[in-house]
């Protein structure tokens, strides 16, 4: 496992020594009993990585757009209202699960009712439950109609997409399609999911944080990419050595996996003054909570409008926040343990 900032950076650059084209071994834990497919683009290498990444890229500058702004403006803006009109909220599977699980149909260009369905999924597709088969399968059903609906009677949205697009001169694969479906459906919702609450459990442990943004609405960029940093919800991805080779003075056989710690690497106090404190005005922050290099994350873009509308929206709104009951969520491999959020974040929200 690789901690270390500098160490991190330059293994995920060095896709040649350090390979992604590993199916069901670039999560940890590995994948193999959750998923019938290989993940794309991220279980491949350049530049067959690139080709694949640019099917969808699309989809994901969405979060650019004006008009993608003004809706999620006005998505968080009535979750953030509706919070506040309870008399306390379950913040992580009332608020941020069915945030998310909206913010996705917008840009998978899907029908907002598609929602409920992804959010009785729970906060992630495969780890919320006792059966990670069972939900891996229940996911892939629903990934194979959509592809079928979409292949009979094909619209604008992302199962269309997939179904009309080419790769290399000749059409996506089924196996191919749902690669990008899976991976889509898996990569982005618990890791988002855990960043909000965890950002409202600061909000709450720390008032002064809305008195700066609501002073200075300059700072809620920096703030954002502060709590990516902080928050780290991806604690890591594996890598797997082609050959023999040396790492850190490790021996690494071929075959071997090595870690890319990114949550380590966030607090690598060499890089990071003060790692563990969130300063909102922290500059530069050359976080690597998206990863870095070639497999920089697509969602990227929406997951920062998606937290910076949050905390434009609970400065605007929001008065304070006060913790009920709290479960922090933690992380269990064979190598770690990591808080990455919460289990249960039950709050008031006060209104201004």
């Amino acid at each position: 496992m690789l901690l270390r900032h500098e160490d991190v950076r330059e293994a995920a650059r060095d896709w040649e020594r350090f390979s992604s084209d590993a199916p069901f071994r670039v999560p940890i834990p590995s994948e193999e009993a959750m998923r019938t497919m290989r993940q794309l683009p991220i279980e491949t290498d350049p530049p067959t990585h690139g080709e694949y990444r640019e099917i969808i890229a699309p989809f994901f500058k969405a979060a650019k757009d004006d008009a993608t702004i003004a809706w999620m403006n006005a998505l968080v803006g009535g979750m953030v209202a509706a919070a506040i009109a309870r008399e306390s909220i379950e913040i992580v599977r009332e608020f941020a699960l069915p945030i998310q699980s909206r913010a996705l149909t917008h840009l998978l260009r899907m029908p907002e009712a598609e929602a409920e369905t992804w959010i009785g999924w729970g906060i992630h597709v495969f780890h919320d439950g006792s059966d990670a088969s069972a939900k891996g399968s229940t996911l892939e059903r629903y990934l194979e109609a959509q592809l079928d609906r979409a292949a009979a009677d094909p619209g604008d949205d992302f199962f269309s997409a997939l179904t009309q697009a080419r790769f290399r001169g000749r059409p996506l694969t089924r196996a191919e399609m749902l690669g990008f479906a899976n991976l889509t459906f898996a990569g982005g919702r618990d890791t988002v999911i855990h960043t909000i609450s965890s950002v409202l459990a600061h909000l709450a442990h720390d008032p002064a944080t809305l008195d700066a943004l609501r002073r200075d609405p300059r700072l809620v960029p920096l703030a954002a990419e502060e709590f990516f940093r902080i928050v780290s919800p991806l604690t890591a991805l594996a890598r797997v050595c082609p050959v023999d080779t040396t790492v850190l003075g490790e021996s690494v056989p071929a075959g071997g996996r090595i870690g890319l710690n990114w949550a380590s690497a966030n607090r690598d106090e060499t890089v990071f003054e003060d790692p563990d404190s969130v300063r909102l005005d922290r500059r530069p922050n050359p976080h690597v909570a998206f990863g870095t290099g070639t497999h920089f994350c697509l969602g990227a873009p929406h997951a920062r409008l998606l937290l910076r509308t949050l905390l434009e929206q609970c400065a605007a709104r929001v008065r304070g926040v006060e913790i009920l009951e709290a479960e922090e969520k933690v992380e269990r491999t064979a190598v770690y343990a990591r808080r990455v959020g919460f289990e249960v974040l039950q709050v008031r929200v006060e209104g201004r």
